[in-house]
């Protein structure tokens, strides 16, 4: 028997994904393996970073980016922005644990004006903008979401 491919992986991991959090990947390892799919934790560590999958509160999960139209940023900072601090050129955002990646890469993927780039901790999100004006900006932005 043939070892699957990573198609073939990444298809199985993606429904397992979707019928909800997953708790460890050890649990991903056992549910594959159940399937037949023989995997070990360094390819499926792999394969849950390729995916775009991320450890939430409850778990593993896929986060998925919508265009911006679709309102996926403003989901995004509802669903995980708790605070905000504008600071010169930069904004610091503050979510429940395991929050700050999934808002990180809803920002990144809504390729704001002026924004340089985030990065991303457990809880804390630090958004770097190109000036002191644009950091306000986007402060009243995420604000404007919120509200």
């Amino acid at each position: 028997m043939q070892p699957p491919t990573r198609n073939q992986r990444h298809l199985a991991i993606t429904a397992l994904l979707n019928r909800g959090p997953v708790p460890s990947q050890e649990a991903l390892v056992q549910a594959l393996s159940a399937q037949g799919m023989g995997v070990n934790q360094a390819t499926l560590s792999r394969d849950l970073k390729s995916l775009g999958a991320v450890k939430g509160p409850g778990g593993y999960q896929l986060v998925t980016i919508r265009p911006i139209g679709a309102g996926a940023l403003a989901e995004a900072v509802t669903d995980w922005m708790i605070s905000m601090a504008v600071t010169l050129n930069q904004v610091v955002l503050k979510t429940p644990p395991g929050g700050a990646q999934p808002l990180a890469i809803a920002l990144d993927g809504a390729r704001l004006p002026g924004m340089l780039g985030t990065l991303a901790g457990d809880d804390t999100v630090l958004c770097v903008l190109k000036d002191e004006a644009a950091a306000k900006e986007f402060g009243l932005r995420l604000k404007e979401m919120v509200l």
